[in-house]
Order: C-alpha cells, then sequence, then structure tokens
C-alpha cells in the first residue's frame, strides 16, 4: 500500500514586515533584499502567538479543505526547530487542541523537517499502522532573529503548513522519499545564544554563513532531485512540478539551471512568506494547488534542504488533492 496526500491546508499570520518596513531597522534596502533573495515581505506572528498556534490553523485547514474529522486522525508529525517548549511536544499539544487520537511527536530537522516528518508518516500510512495522519511543519522564526543583523532577518518569517496522508486508492501517491544528513556541516546554520541584554541573558538567534549555504544548496537540491526520481523510476522529463524549500529565489533558479528545467517547473513563491523553514515546503504546494499546477497523474517532486545538514526528496504522483488556508 502507498499513502497519498489528501489534502493540504496552510495558516500565515497577519502581520506583515516588508523590505520598506525593514529599511527602518537595520542597514539594508528593498533592491538589496529583493536581488540577493527575491523576497518582498514575509509574515510575523503575533506576540502571543505560539510555533502550536500555527500548526493547529494549519492542520484545521488541512482537515476541512478534504472535510475530515480530527477525531479520525491517528497519527501527528509536526516538522519545526521552534517549539513552544522542549516539551512536551508540540505535535502533542497539536492534538490535543484538535482532538485527535494516536501517536504525535516532533521532528527536528531544521528547514528539511517537514520532508523527514512526511517519509516517516509515509510509513506508517503504507504499513497500515495509521489510516489518516496529519503532517505539519510550523516555524515562529523571528522569535529567534536579531533584527540587527541584515544577513539574516531580512530572510525569515512565519507560517505553517500541513498536509493529511491517507491510503492511496488510484494507483499513486508516494513513490519514493530519500533523507540525508551530513553534521560536518552543522557551523553553516545554527542558533547561538545572543548576546547578554539588561537582563543578563540574551535570546537565542540564528547564524548563517550565506555564501556556504548557497554553494551548498544549489549543488544539493538538483542531486538529491535525480536520487529520488531514480529510486522512485521516474525520468525527470516526466515531472510538472518541483516544490523546493523557499530559502532563496536564486538558490531556486540555480536548481533549476542545474537539473536542465524550465523555471516554471520550480514553484517559487518566496517574495511572500520569505524562508519559513519548515513551512516553506507546504505553503509553496498550497499556492501551486489553488493554481491549478497540479492535475491527477501528475509527478511532483518536494525536495529541501536544511541546518544538520539535512538534505531529502519526495517523488509524488499526484492524486488529486482540495486546499486551504489563509
Amino acid at each position: 500500500m502507498q499513502s497519498s496526500i489528501k489534502s493540504v491546508g496552510t495558516y500565515v499570520p497577519d502581520g506583515v514586515l516588508t523590505n520598506f518596513d525593514l529599511e527602518k531597522m537595520v542597514e539594508t534596502s528593498d533592491t538589496w533584499i529583493r536581488e540577493r533573495t527575491g523576497i518582498k515581505e514575509r509574515r510575523i506572528a503575533a506576540p502571543t502567538q505560539t510555533t502550536t498556534d500555527l500548526a493547529v490553523a494549519a492542520a484545521q485547514s488541512a482537515l476541512g479543505a478534504a472535510g475530515l474529522r480530527p477525531e479520525d486522525t491517528d497519527l501527528i508529525v509536526l516538522g519545526t526547530s521552534t517549539p513552544d517548549s522542549f516539551f512536551p511536544s508540540g505535535a502533542s499539544l497539536v492534538q490535543q487542541q484538535l482532538g485527535a487520537h494516536g501517536p504525535a511527536f516532533d521532528v527536528q530537522a531544521a528547514c528539511t523537517g517537514f520532508l523527514y516528518a512526511i517519509s516517516i508518516a509515509d510509513r506508517f500510512v503504507s504499513s497500515g499502522q495509521a489510516r489518516q495522519a496529519l503532517v505539519i511543519g510550523a516555524e515562529t522564526l523571528t522569535k529567534i532573529i536579531n533584527f540587527k543583523d541584515r544577513g539574516t532577518c531580512v530572510v525569515f518569517g512565519d507560517g505553517a503548513g500541513a498536509v493529511v496522508l491517507g491510503p492511496a486508492v488510484n494507483g499513486g501517491g508516494i513513490k519514493s522519499c530519500v533523507l540525508h544528513s551530513d553534521g560536518s556541516g552543522g557551523d553553516l546554520i545554527y542558533v547561538a545564544p545572543g548576546e547578554p541584554g539588561p537582563e543578563g541573558r540574551g535570546h537565542a538567534e540564528i547564524r548563517m554563513d550565506g555564501r556556504k549555504v548557497f554553494r551548498f544548496a544549489t549543488q544539493i537540491l538538483a542531486e538529491v532531485t535525480l536520487e529520488a526520481l531514480a529510486k522512485a523510476g521516474v525520468p525527470l522529463e516526466s515531472v510538472r512540478l518541483i516544490v523546493p524549500h523557499q530559502a532563496n529565489a536564486r538558490i531556486i533558479e540555480a536548481a533549476a539551471k542545474k537539473l536542465g528545467v524550465a523555471p516554471g517547473v520550480m514553484a517559487n513563491n518566496i517574495a511572500w512568506y520569505g524562508n519559513t523553514s519548515s513551512a516553506s515546503i507546504p505553503l509553496a504546494l498550497k499556492d501551486a494547488v489553488v493554481d491549478n499546477r497540479l492535475q491527477p497523474g501528475d509527478h511532483l517532486v518536494l525536495v529541501g534542504f536544511g541546518s544538520g545538514l539535512t538534505w531529502g526528496a519526495c517523488v509524488i504522483e499526484w492524486e488529486g488533492a482540495p486546499a486551504g488556508g489563509a
């Protein structure tokens, strides 16, 4: 048995931080940001909003889009790097608020978290251990941003996306998933304690070597896409859509060139959300579904990379799924 995406849902906070807003906060410009990242604006969670809040809203959106009941969900896997607390897990909090059942746990693989989560859930569903699984990617990254560091504060945003996985019915669904990690590159993207403030201890903040990450990402996105396609037995020419992690528009464009595919094959919505880490792939997938870029029988690839270093890809034969969300 294979698992298949039954619906897609998203949620993004109401708060919007534009490039022009950032011009007033740090030494940067709208032109500089757009030319180097492709980002125009990003969503910002309210001070009272938590990662769990975003995850619950995205999960409700996915369930509602397909008319599915939370109480029939028997597995929740949440990919996040910004949980509300070390424990309990964000997935457990989501489960409680939804009224779902079965195992619920978090996966921490940074921006590859959604792919790690969907790969795990696929094994539960394909083995019959779960019938209706929620896979969520949710982040409140702006809570760990140093808004004096223009190398990171212009990049990241907040948001959440979710899919419901269930048994495939038309022979489609997930054809392959490949996952990798190389801890020797862990110092390229990491979270470190911030500078001590008036109260003594600083807030944690993201630090990144942008140039090295760029070189790694442009190479690995193409390589792991081809690896997953070979494992699935699907030729690149048969792929209708590639949904990459939305880290940087230039990375997406460079990966398209390495693969030799038209730019239109690559989903790209980073302009409106920025880099939302584990939420970026489901956010981009939802927009693609709403824009009718997928039809039943089409092949698509979900592919990403992140801190760890981690990377991975999943090949899916689309069976058709509704989408909802803000």
